[in-house]
């Protein structure tokens, strides 16, 4: 199924060429009637003389409802662009054919309507020519113009054949991709309830599908399908729909939003783009400058962040970030328009290079500018190579929905990288991709990470695990599967050390400053005289700093049994040893036995003996501890 969109100046006649050529009158509001104009999306279809059904979008063609236009070009085969004889090329479809050119329409038709209102045959060929020259240049260069009027019938068979053969050289649309409708309407009907309408741009629907709709992540399921009042059990790529849904209301739904399946689409307040000037653009486009943002069927008001100049000029093209007021749901390689809001015209146009950015970018980054050469090429492999290079360590799943792929586009892709040596698991059961570039990377940043780390504290042993994987990892976090594989490839390489559980630089080695020096010895001198009973930590910071205590426990020179309890280390094993003796002898012991055998006070012996008891060296029972047996007291 094939779609096109009719396109030119009000009053030249499209809707009632469509209606001559289909029957059906596309002006489907009462205004429309009222006025003889059209100022929303109206629909019909026709059969070309090839026997394909071929569905019609009407556009308006009023200045002021030009926003609809572009709503009804943005998922369509082929434009017919209608230009009425009697009056020639006119400032709407001067602007309609910009349109079109921005928006990049594959194929197009001219049709040059009301030839019946034209008696001079010179001056068919003058608009003929005039027609040609603005056509020059622009996406429909090439298009045939067919003379035709809709009131005696003249030429409607050449255009339906102009028709049939610029459709036959539209590509397919593609079937194997999630779909993506882009609604253009919403509303309830009665015995039926809630139906929205739009052009289905790939994928199919079909009935009892469940689907999503964004923005606002709704979930609804299929209850009926209908095309060109017909219903139908599946939908295909290219048709006009009719969707009926259950699971929401019409009050939740509105054009712009897109009916799809979960991660195929990016729903974003921003968005990354390559903008081109219109070349009769009516202003020069400038940073910050407000304008209106259309994609698809959807329009939202948006600021616009030009990322390498602070202007560009008309028919020139640059990088361009849009901060947009609404979220709109976009994939990479869909088409856009801008527009002035007030007063209205179109300024530029082009292309999305990224749905979804996750930051306001810096300006005039050539690091920035060349990830959108590779977003803009839209190279699978190249795309998930690049990625991996950004993100790495990052799963197949997390490539797929960053990058708007098909998980048979990243397995293509992955494969092909693994086959070459550009991408490998980080570990042999933990199929996560990285490539040099992501290892080089985080291996950079580990160093900076533990350089700064070790500039804070230099008589530290190094970093605790779970701060230095707080410092590494970026906002999302890792599993704690990844960091380790990460670590243990660091700790192979020799970037870093492992020294009591504590992650350092290879080439890191903790050092007192003087002053710390002097204090540790001081301090140690008072636990070696008194070991049974030696400073608290509240006394021994008055000796030294928390950094100097911190380091003596991390070396452990002392040992913490408790919140206020240190003691030596060769006085707490030699404490365990004249314990567990005990215990081997007497089967068990008491607080007070225990503080007997050292002439310690209760304090000290009370927090030596839950300090056994956590490290479950031995168990209490009622007022006893008794020894647990484990493997290494046997051997």
């Amino acid at each position: 199924m094939k779609v096109i969109a009719t396109a030119g100046h009000v009053d030249h006649g499209k809707s009632t060429l469509i209606q001559a050529l289909t029957g059906i009158d596309p002006d489907r509001l009462a205004e429309e009637k009222a006025r003889g104009m059209t100022i929303d999306l109206g629909f019909a279809w026709l059969t070309l003389p090839n026997g394909e059904p071929v569905g019609i979008v009407d556009v308006p063609g009023h200045i002021d409802f030009i926003k609809n236009m572009v709503a009804g070009v943005g998922a369509v085969d082929a434009a017919l662009l209608v230009v009425a004889a009697d009056e020639g090329v006119m400032p709407q479809t001067h602007e309609h054919l910009a349109v079109l050119d921005l928006l990049e329409a594959p194929l197009g038709v001219v049709a040059m309507t009301k030839i019946d209102l034209v008696e001079d045959e010179a001056w068919l060929a003058l608009v003929e020519e005039d027609i040609r020259q603005e056509l020059e240049g622009t996406v429909l260069a090439q298009a045939p113009i067919i003379p035709v009027s809709a009131y005696t019938g003249e030429g409607l068979e050449d255009l339906l054949k102009a028709l049939e053969q610029v459709l036959a050289q539209a590509p397919p649309h593609p079937t194997d991709a999630p779909p993506r409708l882009f609604i253009d309407r919403a509303f309830s009907m009665a015995g039926f309830g809630t139906v929205v309408t739009g052009t289905l741009k790939e994928g199919t629907l079909h009935g009892g599908q469940e689907v999503l709709i964004e923005p606002g992540g709704l979930k609804a399921r299929i209850r009926g399908l209908q095309s060109h009042k017909q219903s139908i059990q599946q939908a295909w790529p290219g048709s006009r729909v009719a969707v009926n849904l259950t699971g929401v209301h019409p009050k939740q739904l509105y054009r712009g939003q897109v009916l799809t399946l979960s991660g195929w689409v990016k729903s974003s307040k921003r968005v990354d783009v390559r903008l081109r000037a219109w070349e009769d653009a009516p202003t020069i486009l400038r940073h910050n400058m407000e304008v209106t943002f259309h994609t698809g069927s959807a329009e939202t008001l948006g600021r616009l962040r030009l990322l390498e100049e602070d202007e560009l000029l008309p028919g020139d093209e640059t990088w361009a970030q849009i901060e947009l007021r609404h979220p709109v749901a976009m994939r990479r390689g869909d088409r856009f328009l801008i527009r002035r809001p007030s007063p209205s015209a179109t300024l530029g146009g082009g292309v999305i290079v990224d749905p979804g950015p996750r930051r306001r970018h810096k300006r005039r980054d050539p690091r920035l500018f060349h990830q959108f050469q590779v977003f803009l090429r839209n190279d699978p492999v190249e795309l998930v190579d690049h990625f991996i290079a950004r993100w790495g360590p990052i799963t197949p799943r997390e490539l797929e929905e960053a990058l708007q792929l098909t998980p048979e586009q990243v397995a293509r892709a992955q494969q092909a990288l693994m086959d070459s040596g550009r991408a490998w698991y980080l570990a042999s059961d933990l199929q996560v991709l990285m490539n040099d570039a992501a290892w080089e990377r985080l291996r950079e940043r580990m160093v900076r990470v533990l350089q700064r780390y070790h500039q804070e504290h230099p008589a530290w042993l190094g970093a605790p695990r779970e701060e230095f994987k707080s410092r590494l990892q970026p906002r999302t976090g890792w599993s704690v599967r990844v960091f380790n594989a990460l670590v243990t490839r660091a700790l192979a390489e020799g970037v870093l050390r492992k020294d009591r559980g504590y992650l350092a630089l290879a080439s890191f080695q903790p050092q007192f400053s003087p002053r710390q020096q002097q204090g540790a010895d001081a301090l140690l001198a008072q636990f070696r005289a008194q070991p049974y009973t030696p400073p608290t930590v509240k006394q021994a910071l008055t000796l030294v700093d928390e950094e100097t205590l911190s380091a003596l426990i991390q070396r452990g020179i002392l040992i913490r049994l408790s919140e206020d309890v240190l003691f030596l280390r060769e006085t707490y094993e030699s404490m365990l040893a004249r314990t567990r003796a005990y215990l081997q002898e007497h089967g068990r012991i008491t607080v007070a036995q225990c503080r007997d055998l050292f002439g310690a006070s209760r304090k000290y012996i009370l927090a030596f003996l839950e300090h056994l008891d956590r490290e479950r060296i031995t168990r209490r029972e009622g007022d006893y501890r008794v020894l647990l047996f484990r493997k290494q007291d046997q051997d």
